[in-house]
């Protein structure tokens, strides 16, 4: 008793953290303010008490931490917290991947979206599922707008009472009194309580009302509950499980053997309570007090009987997880109690293996063992479910792979080893037939013939790793086959870096070997030899490096001994080295060597080893050759002796002697000339000596014996030289005395012809000068001689005459022919009348052949173009199109060139482009360097020494701001929104995914405010051009994302639509409109009488009104009837056709003039309504046709005409004075009029409530059919391109480049858009968009962007002026970054096989006729038609040749051109099974499908040609644009570099130095003093004054030549340029090295210069 009224004095009072305040005296009592302060102040600590349970409860549940009780409501409105709550106890209704924004990274970088109303939707469905009344369910915009959260803690708390009654989820905590709160926290939550103005939920009596709203019996259960909270005090454990088994107490799962702890835990809970209901109630206990504060409800004892349960529960798993038990374990888990989904009874022993594993883990990471929890042990099913679902799926994986393997198709192999479900490395398809070699050589090795996934994985990843390197060896892909040769994968060992490149080529080397040899892989062991062969090869050349460095060492010693030891060395791998010829070696190396230090100039140069290898050889050589030359002497001289001159000269001429002008006539002579040489000779030694000496060319000695015959090079010890023996150069001397004797002999002889021409001409002037005489004589007797030839000549033709007519006489028979002959000319005479009548009326003639030709040819293209399967004979026809003319090449290669100069012209033009940018920054740094100058000199008198460290910034500043600053940080930032506003206005889809992001009332105004304004409103063609293509892509991209139904388009409001409507109705469209309806509206509006009334109740009100005022008498009908009443009046339903009438009439009138004018509505409406009904059909390809026809017959009547019919005066349709509407009985009619219009257009009946209108039901039926044809005609628009004249080269040709004028807000907002949705609106990380807002950087301010600070203004408001500055406009004169012009490459035609099956089918199908493929390639071809074969090939082949290099044809297609008819079938037949085989055609069906190939390439080829014209002209245009702006480029870069030349010029011109002054002398100390020379690296500053600076102007403006002395001594100079001086100051250096030494002040240089040069 003394402890609970100690606990109740202590419970009194709360504690004076908790926001009580301080204590008052007892005596003291609270106003009723303070009273009602405190009562609130009690309510916010109350409710984040309930905050802080309802955080701790769902931290418990998600396993996540949770913002603090204040941000705990803030946190909630996203819904995402509670969406995982619903997936904690319904994870069915609630899947993870539903949940929007899971992360939360958008709501964190954007705020709220209304998506994030989806995760709160979610939330109410789960709570629905599991039976929470909804009574405690909040409303969506309790928690998206935060209207009333206490009502969402509230339904928290009942939440978190049913789940634990369910079991599905921990007791929440009663924290009242047990957590503290700081003052500014509570004070905080007041004023939110506050502003919700409502009354906090009774949070403790949720367990009363949640057994209110469940179906029981209320009183049975209240009494049930109450015995037992009686028993469970009395502490009897038989009477306490009584009570709980009372039927009407509606408890579950009670278990016997847990009654005691039922009991201790009930009464735990009871007393627990209880307590916590002493410290919420510090006062007495009133009267109205629940009862349930201090007993259990029926929830809350279910809840804890669960607690017990599923402990005892999970103290079973835990028992059979100590025995190891798989079976014991399942059935333990199978309780019910545990509510554990996706038992499988295979998995049993994986439940056991993981289970022990985590309860390890578990125990590693407390310290102690301890059990494991529900959701542990059910994340351990899931764990071990999906484990065993794996390693099922692999090993039938597995398998398949093995059988794949033995079945041996590499392609099947490949299939199965591809499966994802095998959970092997990557598989490379290529590597086909490597993987089933090598596989199957494995599975072979095994024992039992079969392959684990182990050693799957091992080999597959060594066999990629091996195809890797044979595609690397393929692709000549160094890099990438250094990548995979030492990765881990291949497992290759001995792999030395430095040996990269020889690995590759020894491999490259093999591959090709082995390809030769029909192995198209190399495998694994092919790559390990290679890399030992290589590293062998590369330790053999280091042996041999060092073998050289030896040899070069002993030639450097001189001694032949040293250099024939170092040469025999194994590892020098020379070969050929023989001992004898060790001198030879010598002199030939030392020679060669000496040449090779003369030629490079390295008097240490070495000879490396093929030198030496070289000068082996030559030494070897040189032996054998003075050998031979030695030994051809030797039978000289014996043949000499022997007296033979055949012998002799045979001798001589032999080639190892090498003697030159031996002739075979003169052999008696040599031998008696040597023989004398030889007997003449003085024998001055020994002449029976056998050594003989001989010199060679280069000097050296050989020595021979004439007895072993064999030589050394070094002389031989001892020596005795034979002295009859005759040397080469004796006998060579010999010889050419002979031969010389023997040739003068031979020049006479040679000579005798020239002396016989000389005496024929002495003996030919003879016979001219005869001659001459007898002629002279001859021409005296001319007359004489003319007379005997007449008197001849008469004499001849008188004999000829007699003999004719002698003959004519005898030749009757002759003349008879003859006259057969006239008769016969005159018949031809009259056929070449006829003849002549023909060819004057050829024209006629002409005509009439060319219409049967052509009605047939007619015929048969139709029949061409129209037939699925045309005929062989009908291709045959027109198989010639398909042969390229020479006008054909003539015109591809002028498109070829007109591409080639076209994009020299756009490259030249960028450049072009580019030097003016660099002349705009020369001329504006020249001007600001103006500027900055006249405030440098009018300052310059007030320098000090202290003030002249300010004079650099002094330098730095420019009188413009913001953007438009003349200074590189400013002019990238103009530069890089020029690109991206660039990039925007030319690739609408950023636009369009971007509009898509954005709320519709958002999305409205920023396509009014900022891309209306960036596309200038279509003011030009370009312009609209772009415009057009962001309606476009947002159209299309707005389809493929929020329409799902066709009918949505007409249901909802689409955004592109609607803004599309809105422009070029109000835009351009507006008058427009005018022209279209202005004639009909004017009439209805001008006709007074006309009234049109469709419904039967007005007409009815009507009549009773107008009968009223005519008789002034009250009407005995009824007023208030029905459709149906009054259509039963006959006045009504006459009145009612005279309407209906009028109103047809009025219609036609209006839909005449809508259907004639189609030309008249605005481009781009027409273009939007084909992208709309193309878009449709390609995404709703099963839609009805009348469907699509509604949709946008909708657009272009309802949303753009309707709105004006109906309303004329909104949109200017008529003129009206101001002040003055439509009467109301015209806004009727026109309404009828639009209602009637709108039924046609969308194919509407009336029925229903409009049944009297069925009349009309047929007229609209008919106009509807004429709004489809409208409809037809309005999409049948050109491309854009050609609309506009405008292609990828029309920027590129611009002179004028294209600028915006924006808002520096609009700006701004447009950056802070794109940051937001860069992602959605740019996905790919390669995207150009993302490069340039990394140009920009991060978002700037209003106040950086315009360069001005915002001050208070005259009423102190800075957000006013803030608002001001953010009206202020911005140019911006758009460039392109990625400038760029890429040339069409042709790929490979992945289809040559049927290419070039076609090629040969047409050449075969023009020589050789037939009525079907098959007969013609059956049938042997003619020798006639063999040569018309040929024929046509040669006429190909010529023409081919004819054309330019890059038009020729494909070479393997000029290969079939050389075979013969016969050749091209068998091949034809051929390629026809391959093609076969791979589905492109059919035997059955005679090859049709190739045929069809064929009559396509006719068709297509005519389109092509019009597309290649069409082509040429665009491209001569683009050409002419290009030289235009080339030529104005060309021009402004003249006149700019006239204009620097000037300004420098002036700046120099105005005060010249004179001579004394010409150059400036300055120390250093002095310019370190003024600040010029900050300081010389090395060089200390007492040393300053050694050093001299002399500056001298040179002979251009602006250049300069610095030179530096020191000590008197020149040192160096440095050429100063003054354009370079600005440009680092414009980039912002400050500094910049001078003789690589010494720093400079470039601000204060300049001012120097300027002082003292320009006088400035």
């Amino acid at each position: 008793v003394e402890l609970e009224e100690a606990d109740q004095l202590a419970m009194e009072r709360p504690p004076r953290d908790a926001g009580q305040g301080p204590p008052r005296s007892g005596y003291e009592r609270l106003t009723a303010d303070e009273m009602d302060e405190k009562r609130r102040q009690n309510e916010a600590y109350q409710y984040l008490c309930r905050l802080e349970e309802a955080k701790r409860w769902m931290e418990a549940c998600l396993k996540e931490d949770l913002a603090s009780p204040t941000e705990l409501e803030e946190s909630l409105r996203n819904g995402v917290i509670l969406a995982k709550l619903g997936h904690f106890f319904a994870p069915d209704v609630v899947p993870l991947k539903k949940i929007y924004d899971l992360g939360q990274a958008r709501f964190k970088a954007c705020g709220l979206h209304f998506r994030h109303t989806d995760n709160i939707n979610y939330w109410r469905d789960a709570m629905s599922h599991i039976g929470l009344p909804t009574i405690f369910h909040p409303e969506t915009t309790d928690i998206y707008d935060k209207k009333n959260m206490p009502r969402v803690v509230y339904c928290i708390h009942a939440l978190s009472l049913y789940l634990f009654k369910l079991g599905l989820a921990p007791q929440i905590q009663d924290l009242y009194g047990k957590v503290n709160f700081t003052d500014e926290e509570i004070n905080h939550m007041k004023c939110e309580l506050e502003k919700y103005g409502l009354q906090l939920p009774s949070f403790s009596k949720i367990g009363g009302i949640l057994a209110n709203e469940l179906s029981m019996d209320e009183a049975a259960v209240h009494a049930a509950v109450l015995a037992i909270n009686e028993a469970v005090e009395a502490g009897i454990v038989a009477q306490t499980m009584m009570a709980l088994h009372n039927p009407s107490a509606m408890l579950r799962n009670l278990r016997e053997n847990f009654a005691a702890v039922y009991q201790e835990v009930l009464y735990r809970a009871k007393v627990e309570k209880a307590s916590n209901a002493k410290n919420r109630n510090p006062k007495e206990i009133p009267e109205g007090e629940d009862i349930y504060d201090r007993y259990l409800t029926q929830a809350e004892i279910q809840g804890n009987i669960n607690t017990v349960n599923v402990k005892g529960a999970l103290e079973l798993v835990d028992d059979t997880l100590e025995g190891q038990d798989p079976q014991a374990l399942y059935c333990a888990l199978q309780d019910p109690i545990l509510a554990l989904r996706n038992l499988q009874r295979e998995n049993a022993d994986g439940y056991l293996d993981q289970l022990i594993a985590d309860r390890e883990q578990k125990a590693l990471e407390l310290g102690y063992i301890d059990l494991l929890e529900q959701e542990e042990i059910q994340a351990g099913i899931y764990v071990a479910n999906e484990r065993g679902d794996k390693e099922r799926i692999v090993a039938q994986a597995v398998r398949h792979i093995n059988s794949s393997i033995r079945r041996g198709v590499a392609e099947e192999t490949t299939r199965a080893l591809m499966n994802p479900e095998a959970q092997l490395p990557e598989i490379f398809p290529f590597a086909a037939h490597l993987y089933q070699q090598e596989l199957s050589v494995l599975q072979q090795q095994q024992p039992q013939g079969e392959l684990v996934q182990e050693e799957l994985f091992v080999a597959v990843e060594m066999l990629s790793a091996v195809a890797l390197v044979n595609q690397a060896l393929e692709h000549r892909d160094a890099s990438t086959f250094w990548k995979v040769l030492i990765s881990s994968s291949l497992g290759l060992s001995e792999v030395e870096d430095s040996n990269a490149q020889r690995y590759f080529d020894n491999l490259l080397k093999r591959k090709l070997c082995s390809r030769d040899g029909k192995n198209e892989f190399l495998n694994w062991n092919d790559i390990q030899a290679s890399v030992n062969d290589v590293n062998i090869l590369v330790q053999e050349e280091n042996n041999k490096v060092l073998a050289v460095r030896l040899i070069n060492e002993a030639l450097d010693q001189g001694s032949p001994e040293k250099i024939l030891t170092a040469l025999l060395l194994p590892s020098a791998g020379l070969c050929d080295v023989t001992l004898p010829n060790a001198r030879r070696y010598h002199d030939v190396l030392i020679r060669a060597r000496k040449q090779k230090a003369q030629a490079s100039g390295d008097a240490g140069a070495m000879l490396w080893w093929e030198e030496i290898q070289q000068g082996i050889s030559k030494a070897n050589q040189d032996t054998e050759t003075a050998k031979r030359m030695a030994l051809g002497i030797a039978a000289v001289n014996q043949a000499i002796k022997e007296g033979n001159a055949a012998q002799t000269v045979r001798v001589l001429c032999n080639p190892d002697v090498s003697l030159c002008g031996v002739v075979m006539e003169c052999a008696s002579a040599y031998q008696a000339q040597l023989s004398a040489v030889m007997a003449s000779r003085k024998p001055p030694g020994n002449a029976k000596a056998h050594w003989v000496q001989h010199r060679l060319k280069d000097g050296a000695e050989y020595y021979f014996s004439l007895q072993t015959f064999e030589g050394v090079w070094d002389q031989p010890r001892p020596f005795v030289l034979n002295t009859t023996h005759l040397s080469r150069e004796e006998i060579q001397l010999a010889i050419t005395r002979v031969t010389a004797a023997h040739d003068r002999e031979r020049l006479w002889k040679s000579n005798v012809r020239l002396v016989i021409q000389l005496q024929a001409c002495m003996r030919g002037f003879l016979v001219r000068q005869d001659f001459a005489a007898r002629w002279r004589l001859l021409s005296k007797q001319v007359p004489a001689a003319i007379k005997i030839q007449a008197y001849w000549r008469g004499y001849r033709q008188r004999r000829r005459y007699l003999e004719r007519l002698q003959y004519l006489r005898e030749s009757v028979d002759a003349v008879i022919k003859i006259q057969a002959w006239v008769r016969m000319w005159r018949v031809r005479k009259r056929y070449l009348q006829r003849l002549r009548y023909f060819r004057k009326n050829v024209k006629a003639i002409i005509k009439i052949q060319a219409f049967v030709r052509a009605n047939k040819a007619r015929g048969d293209y139709r029949m061409l173009v129209l037939s699925k399967n045309p005929p062989l004979s009908i291709v045959r026809r027109f198989a010639h199109l398909l042969e390229q003319s020479q006008r054909d090449y003539w015109e591809e290669a002028e498109l070829l060139d007109l591409q080639e100069s076209v994009v020299r012209g756009i490259r030249s033009n960028q450049q072009l482009e580019s030097d003016l940018n660099l002349m705009d920054i020369k001329i504006g740094l020249l001007v600001k360097n103006r500027i900055t100058l006249q405030e440098v000199v009018s300052h310059c008198k007030k320098l000090t020494r202290k003030n002249k460290e300010q004079l650099s910034d002094l330098m730095g500043l420019s009188k413009q701001k913001g953007l438009k600053a003349l200074s590189k940080e400013k002019r990238e930032t103009l530069e890089a929104y020029q690109h991206l506003f660039y990039q925007l206005q030319t690739h609408p889809l950023y636009l369009a995914r971007l509009i898509m992001q954005m709320p519709q009332n958002k999305s409205t105004k920023f396509m009014e405010s900022v891309v209306f304004t960036l596309f200038n409103y279509a003011s030009n063609a370009r312009e609209a051009y772009l415009l057009l293509q962001l309606f476009q892509s947002a159209l299309q991209e707005e389809i493929k994302l929020k329409v799902d139904q066709i009918r949505d388009i007409l249901t909802g409001n689409p955004t592109v639509i609607r803004l599309v409507v809105s422009f070029y109705r109000n835009a351009r469209g507006q008058n427009a409109l005018r022209q279209i309806l202005g004639g009909p509206v004017q009439e209805v509006l001008q006709n007074k009488t006309l009234s049109i009334r469709t419904s039967p109740v007005e007409i009815y009100k009507g009549w009773i009104n107008q009968m009223e005022s005519q008789t002034g008498q009250k009407s005995n009908l009824p007023y208030d009837v029905s459709p149906e009443q009054a259509l039963s009046y006959p006045e009504v339903q006459r009145r009612l056709d005279i309407s209906i009438r009028n109103l047809l009439v009025v219609t036609d009138k209006f839909l005449s003039a809508i259907l004639a004018s189609v030309d008249k509505i605005p481009y781009g409406m027409r273009y939007i309504a084909k992208v709309l009904k193309v878009s449709l059909t390609e995404k709703f390809p099963d839609a009805p046709e009348e469907d699509i026809y509604k949709i946008v017959g909708n657009l272009l009547y309802y949303r753009f005409m309707n709105p004006a019919v109906v309303a004329p005066d909104g949109f200017d349709i008529v003129d009206i004075s101001a002040g003055v509407a439509l009467h109301p009985d015209h806004r009727c009619n026109l309404g009828s009029i639009a209602k009637i219009l709108q039924h046609a257009a969308a194919n509407q009946m009336f029925e229903g409530e409009n049944s009297h209108l069925r009349v009309v039901n047929q007229y609209l039926e008919e106009t509807h059919l004429k709004f489809r044809k409208f409809i037809t005609a309005a999409c049948s628009v050109p491309e854009p391109e050609d609309r506009f004249n405008v292609d990828k080269y029309s920027d590129m040709v611009m002179i004028t480049k294209p600028v915006v004028y924006i808002t520096a807000g609009e700006l701004i907002n447009t950056h802070k858009l794109l940051l937001e949705h860069q992602q959605s609106v740019a996905p790919d990380p390669g995207d150009p968009l993302h490069e340039l807002l990394g140009d920009l950087g991060q978002l700037p301010t209003i106040q950086s962007l315009i360069g001005e600070s915002v001050g208070n203004g005259a009423d102190g408001n800075s957000e006013q002026a803030l608002s001001q500055l953010a009206k202020t406009e911005v140019s911006l004169t758009l460039t392109n970054k990625f400038d760029a012009v890429e040339t069409n490459v042709k790929g490979k035609d992945s289809k040559s096989l049927l290419l070039s099956t076609k090629q040969m089918l047409v050449d075969v199908i023009q020589s050789q006729p037939g009525d079907s493929l098959m007969e013609i390639l059956q049938t042997k071809a003619s020798d006639d038609q063999e040569v018309l074969h040929h024929h046509l090939m040669k006429k190909r082949a010529l023409c081919n040749s004819q054309a330019p290099d890059k038009l020729r044809r494909n070479h393997s297609l000029a290969g079939n051109s050389h075979l013969s008819i016969e050749e091209k079938k068998r091949k034809v037949f051929k390629n026809l099974r391959r093609l076969e085989s791979l589905g492109l055609v059919d035997s059955a069906n005679q090859y049709q499908e190739i045929i069809n190939e064929m009559a396509k390439d006719i068709r297509n080829q005519r389109q092509y040609r019009q597309h290649r014209k069409a082509e040429l002209v665009k491209l001569q245009q683009t050409l002419h644009g290009l030289n235009s702006k080339r030529m104005f480029y060309e021009e402004q870069v003249d006149y700019y570099n006239q204009y620097i030349r000037t300004c420098l010029d002036n700046l120099a011109a105005r005060n010249k130095p004179s001579k004394k002054q010409a150059a400036l002398h300055y120390t250093a100390a002095r310019l370190f003093e003024k600040g010029v020379l900050l300081e010389i690296e090395d060089l200390p500053v007492s040393q300053l004054r050694n050093v001299i600076f002399d500056i001298v102007p040179c002979g251009e403006a602006g250049q300069f030549q610095v030179k530096a002395k020191f000590m008197g001594i020149d040192m160096e100079k440095f050429q100063l340029h003054y354009q370079d001086l600005l440009q680092l100051q414009y980039e912002g250096v400050a500094v910049m090295k001078m003789f690589d030494k010494a720093r400079i002040n470039v601000n204060l240089l300049i001012f120097l210069l300027n002082k003292k040069f320009f006088k400035k």
